[in-house]
């Protein structure tokens, strides 16, 4: 199951920084002890993606995950909030109104999206969840400057709730050459001008590593760029999204220490679809990225 087709199921639409590997980490994942704790070195909190462990329960998944000093476990539907709050984690990141192929950049799906985040905002801050997921939906032809346009105006009719209950809404930024073809929102530009624009502090993008090392490189610098208009980070490993350790070709540790040198300190969620132990990876990823 890729991301795509598990949004897809849901009833609405739904990223730490660390030192380098060690020699003995990088030549192999079998000898990471999933039980041992990161403690309090990180100058993030750690998170990670539900979808990406979605045959796992989802208690297991946040008890396995707080053993390794995970605090979140993200892009969750209402229902999931209290598995992982009962279980002492929370959640960064909650999902919205809107779909990948189908959000803001469209007129006529205003009026359905602003009701929907009327309803979901306030119980979004009452279990104290800090942000929302939003999309920008498909081209289908669109221009680029009138999905900007029409983005903008979506949002202006949601960003004064979530100003009054300080909770933040963030777009994320897709690519459109493998995984999500056609999506508007595919470059950091694109979506720092829409935050422009928004004139809220209440939106910001999220940043997800993988799919824009995919579109456009320059992650780190791209990152410094545009830190005042991104809110969250996601991971993944290029080319294909699994593990982010040495097999691939970002190297994050270095991205993770970039992060914290410009002060960042949220949520930094882990995003990969492991290809080997998915509790062992998961682990790995988190000493990977804390700094």
């Amino acid at each position: 199951m890729n991301r795509r087709t598990f949004i897809q199921t849901l009833p609405v639409s739904v990223a730490v920084v660390g030192g380098a590997l060690s020699k003995s980490e990088a030549a192999s994942t079998q000898e990471v002890d999933t039980k041992t704790t990161v403690g309090g070195g990180s100058a993030f909190r750690h998170s990670v993606c539900q979808w990406c462990y979605s045959s796992m329960d989802l208690a297991d998944l946040t008890k396995q995950a707080k053993a390794m000093g995970i605090e979140s476990i993200e892009l969750l539907n209402e229902e999931q909030w209290k598995v992982v709050q009962a279980n002492g984690l929370t959640c960064a990141v909650a999902n919205g109104p809107t779909t990948i192929s189908s959000g803001f950049n469209r007129i006529e799906n205003h009026d359905a999206i602003v009701k929907r985040t009327e309803e979901l905002l306030p119980k979004i801050k009452a279990a104290g969840i800090p942000n929302m997921i939003v999309f920008s939906g498909n081209r289908a032809g669109l221009s680029d400057a009138d999905g900007l346009k029409n983005c903008a105006i979506g949002l202006k009719r949601i960003t004064p709730l979530a100003e009054s209950l300080g909770v933040t809404v963030i777009m994320e930024l897709l690519n459109s050459k493998i995984d999500h073809k056609d999506y508007q929102c595919d470059h950091t530009a694109w979506g720092g001008e829409l935050v422009k624009r928004t004139e809220s502090d209440r939106f910001r993008l999220l940043y997800d590593i993988y799919h824009m090392q995919v579109m456009e490189g320059d992650v780190i610098n791209t990152i410094s760029d545009h830190q005042w208009a991104i809110a969250h980070y996601h991971t993944g490993g290029v080319p294909g999204r699994a593990e982010i350790d040495h097999t691939q070709e970002l190297n994050y540790a270095a991205i993770c220490r970039a992060l914290k040198s410009i002060g960042y300190r949220g949520y930094f969620a882990q995003e990969f679809i492991p290809q080997r132990d998915p509790m062992k990876s998961l682990a790995e990823a988190v000493r990977i990225c804390t700094v």
